[in-house]
């Protein structure tokens, strides 16, 4: 499943430049946000992505660059902004405090430091030695 024409007219400008600092030119865009979706969508590793999609390491180091530099950040706010600008975002927070669990040292362990070594226990069921 690809991007559609109209979800490509809204990422397109939010990119940046397809010319790199250094070297040639970046494969299109457009394929490498479809080989990142379709590698998240069906959890193929980065060595299995079709062939179609061109080598993976130029998409996983294309991705890895993007979140670097902020690129995807950018995207996700601005087309967060325009969804919500549209009315297209309808906006559901739920908290479940439930889950709520204390650090393991939060559950009432001494406070002074260790035990006295000088104590010692004695079983219960022991007798007294005269």
């Amino acid at each position: 499943m690809s991007l559609t024409d109209a979800q490509w007219a809204r990422i397109e400008p939010l990119l940046p430049d397809r010319t790199p600092r250094r070297g040639g030119r970046w494969r299109d865009h457009r394929q490498v946000i479809d080989a990142i979706a379709f590698k998240y969508r069906t959890g193929t590793p980065w060595t299995d992505l079709p062939e179609r999609f061109g080598s993976w390491k130029g998409v996983y180091n294309r991705l890895r660059n993007w979140a670097a530099d902020g690129t995807w950040e950018k995207v996700c706010t601005t087309l967060l902004a325009q969804a919500d600008t549209d009315g297209d975002l309808d906006w559901v927070v739920a908290v479940d405090s439930t889950i709520v669990r204390a650090h393991q040292h939060a559950a009432g362990a001494r406070q002074k430091g260790p035990w006295p070594a000088s104590l010692t226990a004695m079983p219960s069921d022991a007798r007294a030695v005269a």
